[in-house]
């Protein structure tokens, strides 16, 4: 049997398939704010969907910086800091974070939440920037980093004062990884999980994945071949307000990035592309690449666009 192809993305730099193949009716539902779309080569049961659904939920109960029950949420109101318990799943994720954090020089920083609220991405999306005596005091405190204000025991996190935790580098991705493995859990074998930009394919068939032109949905720049590995894409359009403010900040600066418009990366795990795909906007590809393993093509503000040599696809002229 052949394998499924993801459902014609809509997201920016999203993965959108290309060519004909057998697929399910597949499963579509929104998660974490945006859409999904899971296909498999057979039907899923209903106890299987109602088991994604779930662990989604969790997931979004856990670290969702824009829900007030949150794990995330009760951190960044905990005036005096605490201790709070995360599920066994962090200890990869935050690990990850680790990792990411030391590559980029301190780039990208699961704590850049306060950052992105300041800049009026925040939990009630004002899209309004905070005054500028509130940036400036804020400027004066000091911006907390993951390397400095967070103290981690096994699955439990240490805190002195409020922090906002966002995990959006990363989290997406992460969560593809956590729903492919229910699927691989329930038997299934060949499937695509489409997390809005966020994919992983799994099966024996390449499939051709479409690199969405991240100011022209309508377009693509090339082309992903992709055969049981993870493609994950970021643009700075999709989240854009104001002026030049968009949600791809430089932790260190708390400023929107500017130079590199989009981002797409090829790696194993989606949690890793996803995070990569990030750090490329502000890390060169060859520092990464003392710590990755990875293959990616990005964007730059003015049209031109650099790809590995190990990149499995093509770019249009």
């Amino acid at each position: 049997m052949n394998d499924v192809e993801p459902d014609t993305a809509r997201a920016s730099g999203q993965a959108a398939p290309d060519g004909p193949g057998p697929r399910t009716d597949g499963f579509a539902f929104e998660a974490i704010g945006t859409d999904w779309r899971i296909d498999t080569d057979e039907p899923m049961s209903a106890s299987l969907r109602a088991r994604v659904l779930d662990r989604v939920r969790r997931f979004d109960a856990t670290y969702s910086r824009f829900r007030p029950d949150s794990t995330v949420s009760r951190i960044a109101a905990a005036r005096k800091g605490g201790r709070f318990e995360f599920p066994e799943d962090s200890l990869r994720l935050f690990g990850l974070y680790d990792r990411l954090y030391t590559a980029t020089e301190g780039a990208l920083d699961p704590l850049v939440g306060r950052q992105l609220e300041l800049l009026g991405y925040d939990p009630a999306y004002s899209l309004t920037p905070a005054p500028d005596e509130v940036r400036a005091a804020e400027r004066t405190r000091g911006h907390a980093t993951w390397a400095a204000d967070v103290v981690r025991d096994g699955t439990t996190l240490v805190t002195q004062r409020p922090l906002v935790i966002d995990v959006g580098a990363a989290g997406k991705g992460y969560l593809v990884d956590l729903v492919s493995a229910i699927l691989r859990e329930a038997g299934h074998t060949r499937f695509v999980v489409d997390g809005s930009g966020d994919l992983l394919h799994a099966g024996e068939r390449t499939i051709r994945v479409g690199l969405e032109h991240p100011f022209d949905p309508k377009r693509v720049i090339g082309v992903s071949r992709l055969r049981g590995q993870a493609l994950c894409a970021s643009g700075v359009a999709r989240r854009a307000w104001g002026d030049g403010l968009h949600h791809v900040l430089d932790a260190r600066t708390g400023a929107p990035v500017e130079g590199v418009v989009a981002t797409w990366v090829v790696a194993d795990g989606t949690a890793l592309a996803d995070g990569l795909a990030t750090a490329l906007f502000f890390t060169d590809a060859q520092r990464l690449a003392e710590t990755f393993t990875f293959a990616y093509v990005r964007m730059h503000a003015g049209g031109r666009a650099d790809r590995s040599s190990n990149f499995p696809g093509e770019l249009f002229t």
